[in-house]
């Protein structure tokens, strides 16, 4: 063990002035070295990042790790830089400037644009294209329009060179800012705003422009650079004074010259590449802004990015398929559903060919991933993300193809019935967890509600229906998955049934015997929970015992009764006997029953159905004897074969269809269900001619009945003595309305009130007598036998007042305050009729 000494240890004196100068030297030394090496690490890592970003200008390099390469990839800014500081590690090759880049690098320009700009603006009166000469790099372009495109393209083509315009469209494309700001429109001036301009230009002399020109370049550097970073995105640098005032529909973006730059430029392959880049670059940063920064409602012109890349006629070309339109479908399916519903009602107003070719961008897309793949019931189409973002964008194309169709919408809706009053108590479905029936019919697309149209209002689209349809995705689509999906996890999981349209015959009808079979197992279950808790045997099936002899006779008696005493039967599964015959019924039986009532019912013998040999379809027999309780008992007869799975060989017009899904009847209708009447009236309706001397015919027609005799029917009362004309041929007669009025509550047929009523009434349009009798009587169509028949009756309801005139429209009641004069009445009454769909009428 070694003792410590008591004597102190000697003090170490510091360092002599020449020592610290000495080491101060080497220290500056060090780091004047350091600072060197880093200078020169930084100089080489910002070459291989503007390699990597922006290429070295050669269309033939072959350096893969450079953006010139046809074989390159692009990358995000932040990759490019984390793979600059890889190559800087390894020591990866570096590419020579190209001889039009020689002298300006691109790291050079970046770091002393301001100099540059100095220098710009002290050479202004220099020669333009001595100015153009060297200005090869475009980078103070931080947006595009038609012109700038075709400024330099001239300029590549001048030196062969298309390196500059394949980084400024790769540059350009690739930002979302940046393409929302591009090919926007220009306000146009009224002539006094030109007079205006005109007189302050000409009061400025060359110099006031020239230094006013250099001050405006300059914010422009300056403000370049910081917009770049900046998260507003879709601002517009061109200035929101130079645009037009949009209407809600209406879009800033300048559609034909995208179209006419895509044409001019997508026949360059180098180009055409130039776009497949930028938008593998985009897509994600799209997907990104529109799923958490909800960029739409801040700037409504972020939609213009989708108009623009949309346009690009090339997008259904192989090359695209791989990666970049899945990806780009993908960041689409991410509008909400403003911007879905304004985009539709842009592209309703395209072509039908333009229809079409959206359509088939998005039909290739998914018949290529289908193709590609092996989807199965462990691998589930529903579970790839390119397939369903691109059948959503599909859904957008299907509305614009159904909206910039012939859309008829004129108040052809029947009436709602009366709400059914909620009970307080729970129900047996609610006590066993049961969904609850929606009320309301079909659940209905968010899309179509936000356009306010429906399909079925269709009658002619801009492309057929039936080339939405996907035959290679219905053959990979499992469709009790699907259902599942549909019915249970909407909100986790993807469904083509929202999608119907893509959907064939085949997979629909999968669809509906997945539902029915569900139905009648739960009213199985309930059926057997009753029989539980109330000690009854009850037949958890629909049981029909019939006699094949008199098949129609027993089946329309015993479903008679049902219906009357217990209709929730009708949707248990069905069970056939029949009578005498040994068989269990496992399917076959009851179609052969369903075939052999079906073949009786419509047999033109019977006399229920007509048979058009022109058209194929039937119709109801107007001379029938049977009641309309047998009517509807075969409306049952129809819904239990399609409720069991049974498809019957019956054709009926689509206006029968239309009925069932709540649609009346109109004139229209009669194109495909009687042609020939349809076409008669039309030629009746448009003759230019004289009507009367012309055509000599009366408000009578004749039909023949079930003998073959001609009966004759007058259309209104007399109408055999009442001629048409050019006056009456549209058969709104208000004249004989008004002869058949009652009044009631203190007004007579000879009240100041009612008489200025008929004259406001009869100097209606057509469109406006349709609107009232919609509003008087629910139905804007004249009864059998004409307005004469209707029996409208018109009651004082209190005196002068603001409130509107109002109506039952049960009683052909119209309730009409004493108002003070003639003016304020038609004014009220205008408004009454024209608004009162949905909350005026009682």
């Amino acid at each position: 063990m070694v003792q410590g000494s008591s004597q102190s240890a000697p003090q170490l004196s510091g360092p002599t002035a020449l020592e610290r100068t000495w080491f101060g030297k080497r220290k500056l030394h060090a780091r004047v070295r350091l600072q060197t090496k880093r200078a020169a690490a930084k100089h080489l890592i910002e070459r291989y990042y503007h390699q990597l970003t922006e290429g070295c200008g050669n269309e033939a390099c072959t350096n893969e790790f450079c953006a010139s390469c046809p074989t390159f990839l692009r990358m995000d800014n932040n990759a490019a830089a984390i793979k600059a500081l890889e190559l800087y590690k390894i020591n990866a090759k570096l590419c020579d400037p190209h001889p039009s880049k020689k002298g300006t690098s691109s790291a050079y320009l970046e770091n002393n644009s301001k100099g540059a700009h100095n220098n710009s603006c002290t050479d202004r009166k220099m020669n333009k294209k001595e100015m153009q000469g060297p200005r090869d790099d475009f980078k103070d372009v931080t947006f595009l329009t038609e012109d700038k495109i075709y400024e330099i393209l001239e300029l590549c083509r001048e030196k062969e060179d298309y390196s500059p315009l394949i980084r400024v469209i790769g540059r350009v494309f690739s930002s979302a800012e940046a393409l929302v700001q591009s090919f926007r429109k220009a306000k146009q001036h009224t002539k006094e705003e030109l007079k205006s301009l005109q007189g302050k230009d000409e009061d400025k002399d060359e110099d006031e422009k020239e230094k006013a020109a250099c001050s405006a370049a300059a914010m422009e550097e300056d403000s370049g650079a910081s917009s770049s970073s900046s998260s507003r995105i879709g601002d517009n640098t061109q200035g929101d004074n130079n645009l037009q005032k949009l209407g809600p529909d209406e879009v800033s973006v300048d559609i034909e010259a995208v179209r006419r730059v895509y044409d001019r430029l997508l026949s360059n392959e180098k180009i055409e590449t130039a776009f497949l880049n930028a938008l593998v670059y985009l897509s994600p940063n799209v997907e990104c802004d529109l799923t958490y920064h909800n960029v739409y409602s801040r700037d409504p012109n972020y939609l213009n990015l989708f108009i623009i890349v949309m346009e690009n006629g090339n997008l259904h070309s192989p090359e695209y398929l791989e990666m970049a339109l899945p990806l780009f479908c993908k960041a689409m399916s991410k509008l909400p559903l403003a911007a879905q519903a304004k985009l539709v009602r842009l592209w309703s107003k395209y072509r039908a060919d333009q229809i079409r070719r959206m359509m088939e961008t998005f039909q290739q897309l998914i018949t290529y991933k289908v193709i590609s793949n092996e989807f199965n019931s462990r691998n589930l189409v529903n579970d790839d993300d390119a397939v369903v973002a691109a059948s959503k964008c599909l859904k957008m194309v299907y509305y614009a193809n159904v909206v910039g169709g012939d859309v008829d919408t004129d108040h052809n809706e029947e009436e709602d019935e009366e709400p059914i009053p909620e009970s307080s108590e729970l129900t047996l479905q609610e006590l066993l967890g049961e969904e609850r029936r929606n009320k309301k019919g079909p659940r209905v697309d968010p899309l179509e509600t936000e356009l306010g149209v429906k399909t079925i209002d269709c009658r002619k689209p801009l492309i057929p229906f039936e080339e939405f349809i996907n035959e290679p995705l219905n053959d990979v689509l499992e469709m009790d998955k699907d259902y599942t999906f549909f019915k249970v996890e909407t909100e986790n999981k993807f469904s083509f049934m929202t999608c119907p349209f893509i959907l064939n015959a085949v997979t629909k009808n999968l669809g509906l015997y997945y539902d029915n079979r569900i139905r009648m197992y739960s009213e199985r279950r309930i059926t057997v929970l009753y029989s539980l808790v109330q000690g009854q045997q009850l037949n958890p099936y629909l049981r029909l015992k019939v006699r094949r002899d008199h098949i129609i006779d027993d089946a329309l008696v015993r479903l008679e009764m049902i219906a009357m005493e217990n209709p929730a039967d009708l949707k248990k599964q069905l069970y056939v006997e029949f009578e005498g015959e040994q068989g269990v019924d496992e399917g076959g039986v009851s179609k052969e029953f369903f075939q052999l009532v079906v073949e009786e019912i419509f047999n033109p013998d019977i006399g229920m159905f007509t048979y058009d040999e022109s058209t194929k379809l039937f119709w109801f027999n107007p001379s029938s004897f049977e009641t309309e309780g047998q009517f509807t008992l075969i409306g049952i007869v129809l819904g239990l074969a399609i409720y069991n799975n049974c498809i019957l060989d019956v054709h009926f017009p689509m206006v029968v269809y239309r009925k069932l899904m709540g649609k009346k009847g109109t004139f229209r209708d009669l194109a495909d269900s009687h042609p020939v009447l349809y076409q008669s009236l039309r030629d009746l309706l448009e003759y230019e001619g004289s009507v009367e001397d012309d055509m000599m015919i009366t408000f009578q027609i004749s039909h023949t009945d079930l003998f073959g005799n001609p009966m004759m029917h007058d259309l209104k009362e007399n109408g055999d003595k009442i001629p048409i004309t050019n006056e009456n041929r549209k058969n709104l007669d208000f004249q004989a309305l008004e002869e058949t009025t009652e009044y009631d509550g203190g007004y007579t047929r000879d009240s100041l009130i009612i008489r200025e009523f008929w004259e406001i009434v009869h100097s209606f349009t057509d469109e406006q007598k349709r609107l009232f009798l919609q509003f008087t009587t629910g139905t804007d169509r004249a009864p059998v036998g004409g307005l004469g028949k209707l029996k409208m009756i018109i009651a004082k309801n209190g005196p002068d007042t603001e409130r509107l005139p109002t109506s039952h429209t049960c009683f052909n009641v119209l309730l009409l305050p004493e108002y003070s004069s003639k003016e304020k009445l038609k004014e009220r009454l205008l408004k009454a009729i024209t608004y009162a769909k949905g909350f005026g009428m009682l």
